[in-house]
């Protein structure tokens, strides 16, 4: 919300320095909060604390930007997706016939592990930040955030894989 009230801050004639304070405090708290997600390298965390944000940037997008909107609509279609495969690596039985039905073939492999909805979701949010890191104009700040839930897809899909092995084990 802080990063939020400081953009619409930097837009309002006399409020540029109150929007740069609440702008900052609320990049700080992200940061801090995506750091420490990424420490517990729980697959699931990972996404819940980026499925909360990306809800609420979407609560924020004003109706106007039908692109932005139609990014986070499409990264929450994406993370409800890879909810449902967490729920599935979990019982090792069910996984291990959800790996038949994905092609063997690498294009459609992590790491020789199935491509599957998780995989997908992690991937296509990753580029998504990756675009939104290469607009220009974004504030140093913000690009060490964008950074951190960036190398947190990763974290997330490290610890997706050993969740695959073990399932997939036996």
């Amino acid at each position: 919300m802080n990063i939020y009230a400081g953009r619409e801050g930097f837009a309002t004639r006399g409020k540029e320095q109150e929007g740069r304070i609440s702008y900052e405090v609320g990049i700080e708290m992200a940061l801090s909060a995506f750091e420490a997600v990424r420490l517990t390298a729980d697959p699931f965390t990972i996404i819940l604390a980026e499925y909360t944000f990306i809800s609420q940037e979407l609560k924020l997008c004003p109706e106007s930007d039908v692109h932005g909107r139609k990014s986070l609509t499409h990264a929450i279609q994406s993370f409800d997706d890879a909810f449902l495969a967490l729920q599935v690596v979990e019982v090792a039985e069910d996984y291990r016939k959800a790996d038949k039905t994905h092609p063997h073939h690498a294009d459609y492999r992590v790491k020789g592990f199935p491509k599957d909805s998780y995989h997908v979701a992690c991937i296509s949010h990753r580029t998504r930040l990756n675009n939104i890191l290469r607009s220009p104009g974004i504030d140093p700040i913000e690009k060490e955030l964008l950074g951190y839930r960036i190398d947190s897809m990763t974290t997330a899909q490290g610890g997706y894989i050993v969740k695959q092995k073990q399932a997939l084990a036996g």
